[in-house]
């Protein structure tokens, strides 16, 4: 197969050849291989946390082909979420996870046996198989072609995220509940769907850090008591990851949708339990509310950046550590800059800008193209997805000149 590919483009950048040593580890602000040379994640997210409990995309095009593209474009790693619906029940066939959908979203029995018939048809091994198997088959894809996992809890209950009323924010158990936003963040159900995780991902080979939750994101009242819960509650996630797999990173992002780590200049979570693992991550977007930009002013905003979790890149802090914009990305297509709008190219050029200056790690949002079901719709297309509404190739063939410097290695330990 050949697709465009963000690796090559038309700035000419070699991509290092991939075949890294794993495990991996962490060491001041690098990722190492077992050899110690440098592994610079250069990633794209895979969504698997819908109510269907499997990456998206399997109704249009087989695994293999869906990890050939990847793979062409360059990308060495995929951040691929899932559920604690789905880590605490991996059994789940996927005929009876898709039935289950339907009374999930609202959606007509009929419309989840039309999608499900279409991922049976275009991969044949699932009509006997569990969700697990799935995320297995996708893993071992991957991995045949040198391209790693990292596992991302994205939410507790299976749907799309994320608002501040959708039930998935923040432990259920911390100070400050309110309903709208934690009532399916059951904290020991977290727990134990991380254990199962990370004790199932040692069978699985590839698969190289675990993301203890997607955006922490509390409301009201909650996180109001000195951050007492994020600390108490990663350190008890970053423990359970370790325990049951001690060759993952472990990979952190801080409060207000793993957007603020500052608070952790005065006091550090203690992550002595997985030390020589531990990652940090952050996100940012055009539309995030914690880097405001007024002015219309990149500057200012990469201050924003650097001052709430880029700071984690200086050396010889007790923070010091691997920092992965593990999302960011843009609407694909309509606007006036080569697919991207006014608003998303001015950002873009900014957030790309500050990721090469540090030449940070990064996981692209998102692969998909559609959605099985997002937000009680049925075929739902992603048009921030590198892929088209069919899963062919690319969705915007001007975007990997746009994205080609950042899969450059320009600086090292």
């Amino acid at each position: 197969m050949r697709f465009s590919s963000l690796a090559v483009a038309v700035l000419g950048f070699v991509i290092p050849a991939q075949g890294q040593e794993l495990p991996l580890k962490s060491d001041s602000r690098w990722i190492l291989d077992n050899s110690g040379q440098r592994v610079k994640l250069r990633c794209i997210n895979w969504a698997g946390h819908g109510e269907t409990n499997i990456p998206e995309g399997l109704h249009k095009q087989s695994i293999n082909y869906i990890a050939d593209f990847i793979k062409d474009q360059g990308f060495n790693c995929v951040r691929l979420t899932y559920s604690i619906d789905h880590a605490l029940n991996p059994e789940t066939t996927v005929r009876g996870s898709f039935t289950a959908a339907a009374g999930a979203s609202g959606l007509p029995v009929e419309t989840l046996d039309g999608l499900y018939q279409q991922v049976t048809d275009k991969n044949s091994f699932i009509g006997n198989a569990t969700t697990q198997d799935v995320f297995g088959a996708v893993i071992k894809a991957l991995w045949d072609r040198q391209v790693m996992t990292i596992l991302d809890n994205h939410v507790s209950k299976a749907s799309w995220c994320c608002n501040l009323t959708d039930g998935n924010g923040w432990w259920d158990e911390a100070f400050g509940y309110n309903d709208a936003n934690s009532r399916f963040f059951k904290t020991n159900e977290w727990l134990d769907g991380l254990s199962a995780m990370a004790t199932w991902s040692k069978t699985q080979p590839g698969v190289v850090g675990m993301s203890l939750r997607n955006e922490m994101r509390p409301f009201l009242l909650q996180d109001l008591n000195g951050h007492a819960d994020w600390y108490n509650f990663v350190n008890q996630g970053g423990k359970r990851v370790h325990a049951a797999n001690p060759e993952v990173l472990v990979v952190v992002g801080g409060s207000q949708s793993a957007t603020d780590l500052s608070f952790i200049k005065t006091k550090n979570v203690d992550y002595s339990a997985w030390a020589g693992k531990h990652v940090w991550e952050m996100h940012a977007y055009s539309f995030t509310v914690t880097f405001p930009d007024p002015f219309d002013s990149c500057d200012m905003v990469q201050g924003e950046y650097g001052l709430l979790d880029g700071f984690v890149l200086e050396q010889g802090k007790g923070y010091t550590g691997p920092l992965i914009v593990s999302e960011f990305g843009v609407g694909m297509s309509g606007g006036p800059n080569d697919g991207l709008s006014d608003g998303d190219k001015s950002y873009f050029d900014c957030i790309k800008e500050w990721m090469k200056g540090n030449d940070a790690d990064w996981a692209l949002w998102a692969l998909q193209g559609t959605y099985y079901i997002r937000e009680g719709k049925a075929e739902y297309e992603e048009t921030w997805g590198l892929m088209d509404k069919e899963w062919k190739t690319v969705r915007n063939d001007k975007f990997p000149g746009m994205m080609a410097e950042l899969f450059e290695v320009t600086q090292g330990p």
